[in-house]
């Protein structure tokens, strides 16, 4: 598989997020910025409220459980990739952690504060990458199995925190918990 890169979604059709916005010479801003409008709305959501989900949608405090966990992962994902030529992208676990009730409990302001300080943590670590570090790849299996570069890697954090912003937005306004 070596030399193939594939981009897989350039625009998001439910978010209209556009992968080709985020380049290396944003991400870290990007990553920072759009953290910080998802701990904001995080922030608002109503402490008493707790985890009930509805029609298989993940809650309020599960997306913020998981963007906090996917920062985490992707900044060991960038560092992976600049230790070992084309590593492959462990899954996560993301629907696992949510079944396994790692979110229940969680305090939405704690959480908050928590996103913000991880996609600090992810963006420094971008932001010490070097030119030709952007280019380095590694095998994601999400959501088919390619090589991707560290700037796609970037741009999909960026996705991430977009399209769950839009996610919790959703739930707050219509009073729901719950994942699309």
């Amino acid at each position: 598989m070596s030399g193939r890169i594939v981009v897989v979604a350039m625009r998001c059709e439910e978010c209209g997020f556009d992968f080709a916005d985020v380049t290396s010479a944003v991400a870290s801003g990007e990553i920072v910025a759009r953290a910080e409008s998802f701990a904001s709305v995080l922030d608002r959501a109503d402490p008493e409220a707790g985890p009930r989900r509805v029609g298989g949608r993940w809650t309020t405090l599960e997306y913020g459980g998981h963007v906090r966990d996917m920062l985490v992962v992707q900044r060991e994902r960038v560092l992976m990739a600049r230790m070992h030529d084309v590593p492959e992208a462990t899954p996560m676990g993301r629907d696992e952690r949510a079944e396994w009730a790692e979110y229940e409990g969680l305090d939405a302001s704690e959480l908050a504060r928590q996103v913000r300080d991880c996609a600090d943590w992810l963006a420094r670590t971008f932001s010490l990458l070097g030119p030709d570090h952007w280019q380095r790849r590694l095998v994601y299996t999400y959501p088919e199995r390619a090589e991707r570069t560290l700037e796609w890697l970037a741009a999909n954090v960026v996705h991430e925190l977009v399209h769950h912003e839009m996610d919790i937005r959703h739930n707050l306004r219509t009073g729901q918990e719950g994942r699309s």
